[in-house]
């Protein structure tokens, strides 16, 4: 990942609509007593409504956007991942797919063409995604490339009302959700606060050489998915660490990165609402909060081990003879996806389950459950 110094200027109407949400956070900051902790900037950068990053009318996926996701570089991707939904689909009898945060609404497309060439379609696909810019996209998306399967496809607000028997896949969504930020100072987590400067924002000051950050709505956020998942399986993909890894003393300045228009760099309090602010997600305190929930730990790998296990080799050989002109494509699409200076090992690939005890198939060639 390279970061970078030169950031492209924002367009006068991007400015503005950036003053407006830092406005807000000003206010939020003045009722406060003058600063507010990290996590609530963050989120009002991320979510506060109509304003926010993920919220407001902002292309954020692709080319046109901030950053690209793994559904985007290929299709083999979403169809390895309906490759171990179709296995959970098939041994609980039926069932419906969850998807958090659809994105562009790609992998949607994707692995219900691949559910359906397996003959396992679940009964709904169920989108639940805050930004209302994606869900119509998301509703483009599909209409172009699954016009008969659109029938199958609900969106929501909210979670399902009652426990529902499948899969709950969440593709780069940990790492979206708001984190507290903390300096250690004397062994003891000092939490960081955010205050008004005369030039946008600053961290107010504290005296401490390692810095890091947790999420705090972690362990709520899994007894959701626990509630809602009456049988079946919480697949996540994001990119982060264990543990131990995360929290290394040579990590001494945390994981928080910043994308915007396809430049990665490390100050999330520059432009609040036009730029994407995420932080590595702690794979340990995952597991914990799952397992805390009630769901059992079924598998923890690589998404180069995970993808290798769910059938990437034989996908990519049919499309090769599909489309044998686009092999240097798919082989780069490949690469990216699977080896370890790309997305290989970077990102990982968590599942816990309910009422379901088989061995899942995108762990058979490497569970490292034991890592966690």
């Amino acid at each position: 990942m390279r970061f970078t110094d030169t950031l492209p200027t924002p367009t006068a109407e991007a400015l503005a609509h950036s003053e407006q949400l830092a406005g807000r956070i000003r206010a939020a900051m003045t009722a406060n007593g003058g600063s507010i902790p990290f996590h609530e900037f963050m989120r009002m950068a991320l979510y506060e409504p109509g304003l926010g990053y993920y919220v407001a009318g902002l292309r954020k996926i692709g080319k046109e956007g901030d950053f690209i996701t793994a559904p985007e570089i290929s299709p083999l991707f979403s169809q390895c991942l309906a490759n171990q939904c179709a296995q959970l689909l098939a041994e609980l009898g039926g069932g419906h797919i969850l998807e958090l945060g659809a994105g562009s609404g790609v992998m949607a497309a994707d692995m219900l063409l691949r559910l359906e060439e397996l003959d396992c379609l679940p009964q709904r696909y169920q989108i639940l995604d805050l930004s209302p810019e994606l869900r119509d996209r998301q509703r483009q998306t599909l209409q172009a490339r699954v016009p008969h399967l659109l029938e199958r496809v609900t969106w929501l607000d909210t979670l399902p009302a009652e426990p529902m028997r499948g899969v709950i896949v969440g593709n780069e969504v940990l790492d979206a959700m708001p984190v507290e930020l903390f300096t250690l100072v004397a062994g003891e987590r000092v939490i960081r606060h955010v205050e008004i400067l005369e030039d946008g924002f600053g961290l107010v000051a504290v005296d401490g050489a390692y810095t890091s950050e947790y999420n705090p709505a972690l362990p709520g956020w899994m007894r959701s998915m626990a509630d809602t998942l009456e049988a079946g399986a919480l697949l996540l993909i994001d990119y982060g660490y264990e543990q131990k890894d995360y929290y290394h003393p040579e990590r001494t300045q945390g994981t928080l990165i910043c994308h915007y228009q396809h430049r990665v760099h490390d100050n999330p309090l520059l432009y609040p609402g036009l730029q994407d602010i995420t932080a590595s997600v702690d794979f340990t305190a995952v597991a914990e909060a799952g397992v805390d929930a009630g769901l059992e730990l079924a598998g923890y790998t690589t998404q180069a081990a995970f993808l290798a296990s769910s059938g990437l080799e034989e996908l990519f050989m049919q499309a090769l003879q599909t489309t044998p002109a686009a092999q240097y494509k798919l082989a780069q699409q490949v690469r990216t996806l699977s080896l370890p200076s790309e997305m290989g090992d970077r990102f990982k690939v968590i599942a816990l389950c309910k009422g379901f005890t088989s061995e899942l198939v995108g762990f058979r060639l490497a569970n490292q459950r034991h890592r966690l």
